[in-house]
């Protein structure tokens, strides 16, 4: 049974007082013992082995030494103070530092220990406090303390945008973008745990919860960004109507990257049947630990150090690595399977698949490009727009049977797949259309926000047209805009054209895409290994 000791006033004899949370404090060294050395025979060891030489002292100087230590504690230039408030400064660095890390505690202190103090100074270490508990309770601290910064520069802002997403692991993950200080700026907004269901409804809960704790508008939220997922995308009652319902201004916006992967899965039925049969030959390798290790071993041998990727269709870039791999390693793979006599394997890995190769292969760069932090609705427009009209370049090369943007192709067989590359091009074409209309219908209307000193000034709403010439005809303004970003540009002229900024940056703060929330969640997965499983973020 734990039994707290309490201090007692004779204990000044030996040089102690008492601290905060009922611990002993040596006047003398100001070290601080634990509550179980609150004991007459300790405190006098203590004396006797730290201080042998004041043993004689009168209890008059132990008082006097406490008034001092006393007005240490006050004094914010003495050593003292200093000193501890160098140590709670250090503490708070350091858990930030392991937060940093994504890593358990004890794989940090080394890292602490190497990086601020050499070995003459590790000493010094000790006067920090790195304990588990500490620094769990520091990372807490900051993570509080950097909400409440979120959250008021939030208020501060005359708008904002959210992006959600909702994980497998029943996890609601939200992004913020908002103006500050002349600039936009992207913040995590908190994560949390669905406890039952990750219905629409029960998102919308948690996150209309969040907007009344933390006195959040939603008549100031003109963006929310989601993936494709029926409870957050459906048009009766899935997150996005319900917060259309709360906030009648918002941008409802599906990410332009899932998307995109969408598209991708839309083959035509001749090359769906080569890539699922190209996904078998992988598995049939893959999903066996003793074909793995042999085709692996059969590669090593013939010079080949590449080996098979899993297709995971939830990755993005999934099927055009696969697929380019199982290009790589096309003569190994036929020799592999002969020799275990899956001829019906064999048959898949023909010529038929080299498009495929080429054509996600090209998908993946788009993909890429969209991803990142940064972007806008406009760029990611103009990116679309690009690639469909090189689909249009490439329906003209590839008729008039010029394949040079397509290597692998052009490389072993030309006219054997010309007419099914065409069909895959115009199958891309029409999918691009159908899942990205808004390219070609916002593209002319809201060319005034990606450049607001070029349109004719009856592209601009009437109501902003006079605000439009007023801008048109600064110099100043125009000088702002070549040297910074539509961003910063249009975060500067606050004050002077407030009509047009509110318009503008209804659509230059909503996300583009889930990017971050996705990322989120990678970090997540890291953290939350088998050793670390039990923490709760």
């Amino acid at each position: 049974r734990n039994v707290k000791r309490k201090y007692s006033e004779d204990y000044i004899k030996f040089s102690f007082t008492i601290k905060k949370k009922n611990l002993p404090q040596c006047v003398i060294c100001f070290k601080v013992l634990g509550n179980d050395s609150m004991k007459l025979a300790k405190l006098k060891l203590h004396l006797g082995k730290c201080h042998p030489n004041l043993l004689q002292n009168h209890e008059d100087y132990f008082e006097r030494r406490l008034s001092g230590l006393k007005q240490k504690r006050l004094n914010s230039t003495s050593a003292f103070y200093n000193k501890t408030s160098n140590a709670v400064r250090a503490s708070y660095i350091v858990a930030y530092k392991v937060a940093q890390a994504k890593k358990p505690v004890k794989h940090c202190k080394q890292l602490v220990q190497k990086r601020w103090c050499g070995l003459f100074l590790a000493r010094k270490l000790n006067d920090i406090s790195v304990s588990n508990d500490t620094v769990s309770r520091r990372i807490n601290e900051i993570s509080q303390n950097i909400s409440e910064q979120v959250v008021d520069e939030i208020k501060k802002s005359p708008l904002f945008a959210i992006s959600t997403n909702v994980a497998l692991c029943s996890r609601l993950l939200v992004f913020t973008q908002y103006m500050v200080e002349g600039d936009f700026k992207d913040e995590f907004l908190f994560c949390k745990i669905l406890d039952t269901t990750t219905k629409a409804q029960v998102v919308m809960e948690i996150v209309n919860n969040l907007f009344e704790v933390h006195g959040l508008d939603w008549v100031n939220l003109v963006g929310v960004t989601i993936d494709g997922a029926l409870a957050m995308l459906g048009s009766r009652s899935g997150f996005q109507t319900l917060v259309k319902q709360c906030a009648p201004m918002v941008t409802r916006v599906h990410c332009f990257i899932h998307r995109e992967a969408l598209v991708l899965k839309t083959l035509p039925d001749q090359l769906n049947a080569i890539f699922k049969g190209l996904v078998k030959v992988v598995n049939h390798i893959k999903s066996s630990t003793l074909n793995t290790r042999l085709f692996k071993r059969f590669c090593l041998d013939m010079g080949f150090v590449f080996v098979l990727l899993f297709y995971t269709s939830v990755r993005w870039l999934s099927a055009g690595n696969v697929l380019t791999r199982v290009f790589q390693l096309r003569e190994q793979l036929d020799l592999f399977l002969q020799a275990q006599g899956k001829d019906e394997f064999r048959n898949v890995l023909t010529q038929s698949n080299l498009e495929l190769v080429d054509i996600f292969g090209i998908l993946n760069k788009l993909n890429l490009q969209l991803q990142g932090k940064g972007a806008n609705l406009f760029s990611h427009q103009s990116i679309i727009k690009a690639f469909l009209d090189k689909l249009e370049l490439w329906i003209v090369r590839v008729k008039g049977n010029h394949l040079v943007q397509f290597p692998y192709v052009d490389a072993i067989s030309k006219e054997a797949i010309r007419t099914q590359i065409l069909n895959h091009l115009w199958k891309l074409r029409d999918e691009f259309q159908q899942y990205f209309p808004e390219v070609d219908r916002t593209r002319d209307g809201l060319s005034f926000i990606r450049n607001p000193f070029t349109p004719d000034v009856n592209s601009v709403p009437e109501d902003l047209q006079e605000e439009n010439l007023d801008l048109k005809n600064d110099f100043a303004a125009q000088d702002v805009y070549q040297q910074s970003t539509i961003e910063k540009f249009w975060a500067s002229v606050t004050g002077s054209y407030p009509n047009l900024l509110t318009h503008a940056i209804r659509f230059l703060l909503p996300f583009a895409s889930t990017y971050m929330c996705e990322t989120g969640f990678s970090c997540l997965l890291h953290v939350k290994t088998q050793t670390q499983d039990p923490l709760k973020l």
